[in-house]
């Protein structure tokens, strides 16, 4: 895991370095910004995850509501046979799975 982690680090620092010129962003209203080219493409790649997390974070926080109420809606657990089972009621049973009965 080290070694991606460093080859992630040497090609972004590659990158910075092959990106130092200096560019004129021109804002709104005439505001102009000047910086180098790796800041703004950096920049530009925050903004994008930052707002890509704002908008997903209504559907994480549903999902996980309803992860957590799904268990208690269930009622019995789907790892447990039914309590007519266990009773010895064999109307729930196929009929060609019907135990024959002794003594009638």
């Amino acid at each position: 895991m080290w070694l991606l982690n460093a080859a992630l680090f040497f090609v972004l620092f590659a990158f910075a370095l092959n990106n130092q010129d200096p560019i004129t962003l021109h804002l709104f209203f005439g505001a102009r910004w000047q910086a180098p080219l790796v800041l703004v493409v950096l920049l530009s790649v925050l903004v994008g995850v930052c707002l890509g997390v704002i908008v997903m974070l209504p559907l994480w926080l549903k999902a996980r509501r309803a992860r957590a109420v799904r268990p208690s809606v269930a009622g019995e657990s789907t790892l447990q046979p039914p309590s007519s089972m266990l009773s010895g009621d064999s109307s729930m049973l196929p009929p060609d799975r019907v135990p024959p009965r002794h003594g009638s």
